[in-house]
């Protein structure tokens, strides 16, 4: 990255100059929402593309307007954003985009309504967040998911992710790599900040999204790609915590986690303790899709340069 910049009140801005004030309500009270993109640099062609930018900016729209922020731009227009502030900061590889929306206003009181949104965009050089070679160990966590009638979910909403922290640090704290968190009623809901899947017999299981997650964009690309390229069965259902540890493969999606394998929970290994086929094949399609190696998926990327 040649130049360290950000999107900031309505203009690019050297990230110096991109500062919020410690009264900033959003800083105080958590109601900020966010997305995370990944944009993957092709060396042979020398084109950067931003993954499913269109869909990631929908999403924390309708995210902000569920949280009463209503701002001034559609998803293309931030997506031009996105491409411009790439351009100008001379982005040559991977690269993690975060957008977040928030109240700017320097008032102290938790409320969503009679505040003025503001969003910031900033780039962040990010490689593997996880193993998705040699796979992770989980832990099933002792904190529950969020419930959709306390703080959604399926919102990207900031304050909400302290749920997220605490599951992550007691599975780091207890020699693991990430948490698997069950929801209010206790099925499986997902990891920390990712989706989860299972394989059983050579069809592939996951959460639906009324089990109080968040409604990945990876996550769909993924069952587009399993069933889609690979022929294999998805179903949606609710998911019993012990049959994490009879599965035959199990892996997380996301845009930070990308396709990580679970080679282990709670001490038990998943199938051989190693990364599993389907998972293997999952990872391939993916990672050619997100270079646009993969002419079908090319509507999902937008190109930089």
């Amino acid at each position: 990255m040649e130049r360290e910049l950000a999107f900031f009140e309505g203009k690019i801005v050297p990230i110096e100059e991109a500062k919020i004030s410690i009264k900033t309500n959003s800083f105080h009270y958590g109601t900020a929402v966010f997305e995370g993109i990944r944009a993957y640099w092709n060396q042979e062609e020398e084109q950067l593309y931003i993954l499913a930018g269109y869909q990631h900016y929908e999403r924390l729209l309708k995210n902000a307007k569920a949280m009463f922020m209503e701002l001034p731009y559609t998803p293309q227009q931030l997506v031009e954003i996105t491409r411009e502030l790439l351009k100008e900061s001379g982005v040559r590889e991977d690269i993690y985009i975060r957008p977040i929306v928030y109240f700017k206003d320097l008032k102290l009181t938790p409320k969503l309504v009679g505040y003025t949104p503001e969003i910031a965009i900033y780039l962040y050089p990010f490689g593997a967040y996880l193993d998705p070679q040699k796979g992770i160990r989980a832990k099933v966590s002792s904190w529950v998911r969020n419930d959709d009638n306390s703080i959604p979910a399926r919102y990207k909403i900031a304050g909400a992710y302290v749920n997220s922290a605490l599951a992550k640090t007691e599975a780091l704290l207890g020699g693991y790599d990430e948490a698997i968190m069950l929801n209010a009623n206790g099925f499986v809901a997902e990891g920390s900040g990712e989706n989860i899947f299972l394989v059983r017999n050579g069809v592939v299981y996951t959460p639906s999204v009324s089990e109080h997650i968040l409604e990945g964009i990876t996550r769909a690309l993924v069952i587009r790609i399993l069933k889609e390229d690979l022929g294999i069965e998805v179903i949606e259902r609710p998911i019993s915590r012990s049959e994490l540890y009879i599965a035959d493969e199990i892996f997380m999606t996301g845009t930070a986690a990308e396709v990580t394998p679970i080679v282990e929970v709670d001490n038990r290994k998943i199938g051989d303790g190693k990364v599993g086929e389907i998972t293997k094949k999952v990872q391939e399609v993916f990672f050619s899709a997100v270079r646009g190696k993969l002419e079908k998926y090319r509507n999902l990327l937008t190109p930089v340069y």
